[in-house]
């Protein structure tokens, strides 16, 4: 055999390999999936049928899952070369449809936000786009702009394209308005420079700032300012602001430790609000139990060990910086979801990654975890610049 037929064989072979990491990150993400199918019908099903079709949500969900699953399985194999450069585009798509979406008589208004916009029979958010986006272009835009000599980038050349990048989608998000979706947007920027190594004080400041901007825009919103009170003080506000969380503890309490049993919920029938998607978690642990809810944040504690093992074991750049903004990205909104059901952060109306009900929330997630064991298949691949 030939030196060039053996390293075209070496080449096949590690383009076809699925390593441990790999797979275990693709039973995580099938196990999540089947699970938000599951519970996009038990959940949903009461709400559904006040609508008129008991199925409606259900069917709307997998048929959201028969595109994401494709998405996902070409996210695994797609050169990351060429996801670099589709990057740009993707920005402009979602700068774009971010505008769009704002405009009076285009977006769809839903419970006094305009977050959507729909093509067709599809109703999808251009702010779950902009996640990813921004994601996959901040990343390019640092690797680009990374030392030839492998030293760490100096703070101005983090800061100038990741703070003015931020802001503008932030402004547009907000202009919605989706305090949840840009505090996400904060968390994936956040993600990006630590690993890139921004200095930990200026990260701190960082925070500081943010801190500050959310308690603005809260006292800036009677609204928001209602739901702090109803997160302080949610006994004390049980039939106002607080309700929304004291019916969360009513179901998750109710659930025991084994749960009432699947499609049992007794919180879905009106009482728990949005149960198939900002409080999916609730219907979880009303209907599974403490065993249900504790095994679903098993998986994304475990899906955070595997995505912080392929970050530091895939080649440093690009490819660790995408592998890690990633996996903060999936895990801390997942964390954030349960932190709000539970009582420990204010509501923000953050869906739960892969298990909440939501098209476009899927169909991302789905394509961003993808890509993450699109990294832990092959750690080494090349990202020239």
């Amino acid at each position: 055999m030939s030196a060039r037929t053996r390293a075209d064989a070496r080449a096949t072979t590690a383009h076809t390999r699925w390593p441990p990491g790999a797979i275990a990150l693709t039973v995580i993400t099938v196990l999540l999936l089947l699970l938000g199918l599951l519970m996009s019908f038990s959940a949903s099903i009461v709400d559904a049928a006040q609508d008129g079709d008991a199925f409606g949500t259900f069917r709307r969900q997998a048929l959201w899952t028969a595109i994401a699953v494709p998405a996902f399985a070409i996210a695994t194999r797609f050169p990351r070369q060429h996801l670099r450069t589709l990057s740009w585009p993707l920005m402009f798509v979602a700068l774009g449809l971010l505008v769009l979406v704002i405009v009076p008589g285009v977006g769809e208004t839903r419970f006094g936000a305009t977050r959507w916009l729909g093509v067709g029979g599809f109703v999808f958010q251009p702010s779950e786009i902009a996640k990813l986006a921004l994601l996959l272009w901040l990343a390019d835009v640092l690797e680009r702009k990374r030392p030839a000599d492998g030293s760490l980038h100096r703070t101005e050349h983090l800061l100038i394209p990741a703070v003015p990048a931020l802001v503008v989608l932030a402004v547009l998000v907000m202009l919605q308005p989706d305090l949840g979706t840009t505090v996400l947007l904060a968390l994936i920027v956040a993600a990006l420079l630590f690993v890139e190594g921004l200095k930990l004080r200026v990260m701190l400041g960082g925070l500081l700032a943010g801190v500050a901007a959310v308690a603005v825009l809260v006292l800036a919103a009677p609204y928001r300012v209602a739901r702090i009170r109803g997160w302080l003080y949610a006994e004390e506000y049980a039939q106002a602001e607080g309700f929304q969380l004291v019916q969360s503890w009513v179901a998750l309490g109710s659930g025991g430790v084994f749960g009432l049993g699947l499609g049992s919920s007794r919180g879905k029938w009106n009482f728990v609000p949005n149960p198939e998607t900002d409080f999916v978690f609730a219907i979880i642990g009303e209907e599974i139990g403490l065993v249900g809810a504790i095994g679903l944040i098993v998986l994304f504690l475990t899906l955070l060990l595997l995505g912080l093992h392929t970050a530091f074991t895939a080649a440093p750049g690009y490819d660790r910086t995408l592998a890690f903004a990633i996996t903060a990205w999936v895990v801390g909104q997942a964390f954030v979801n349960v932190g709000t059901v539970i009582g420990l952060l204010p509501i923000t109306g953050v869906t739960l990654p892969l298990v909440s009900a939501g098209g476009s929330s899927l169909l991302v997630t789905m394509v961003a975890l993808g890509l993450l064991i699109n990294v832990a298949r092959l750690p080494a691949e090349g990202t020239e610049r």
